[in-house]
């Protein structure tokens, strides 16, 4: 268990440090770091991923997203406490999960709303900016998936996330 904590407390850091470096040096400028491609530009993002639940009046996003937040994490803790178990990879993509869930919850808290600041695009055409956090979330479930995806099951219908290897 060492290593996936220690995972976690990479990412929740690093996370959080860019995003005190991003809000103290961006203002609400923007600098381009790859003309045509990739900007650093401060978005405080009141909503959920891709502003989901960003244009509910302020009380009930608020809910929505505590809701939100707390099912997801009772249920990755659940995942990294109990089905990974020995199964290495699982358990390195919960705890970027967690990290980045638990880091976005940080900045609601903070700031009811999460701080965003990578910004990709090309030409008029922009991705949602993002974050560390994010970026942990999005690779979590993707290894997940990936793990789910070719991992073979003992028991038909059984989530296999404990390996074999």
């Amino acid at each position: 268990m060492g290593l996936p904590i220690a995972i976690f407390l990479f990412l929740l850091v690093a996370d959080q440090y860019t995003k005190h470096l991003a809000l103290s040096s961006l203002g609400q400028g923007s600098v381009t770091v790859i003309p045509g491609l990739f900007d650093l530009t401060l978005v405080m993002n009141p909503g959920a991923a891709f502003g989901l639940f960003a244009n509910l009046p302020d009380e009930q996003r608020r809910i929505a997203l505590l809701a939100v937040s707390v099912v997801a994490l009772v249920v990755v803790v659940r995942l990294f406490l109990a089905e990974a178990k020995g199964d290495r990879l699982s358990l390195f993509a919960l705890a970027g999960i967690l990290s980045g869930a638990v880091g976005n919850i940080i900045d609601r808290f903070r700031f009811d709303a999460v701080v965003d600041f990578l910004d990709f695009y090309i030409g008029t055409s922009h991705w949602p900016a993002f974050n560390i956090a994010d970026s942990a979330i999005c690779v979590g479930v993707f290894v997940l998936i990936l793990r789910l995806g070719f991992t073979p099951s003992k028991v038909e219908g059984q989530i296999p996330l404990k390996s074999s290897i």
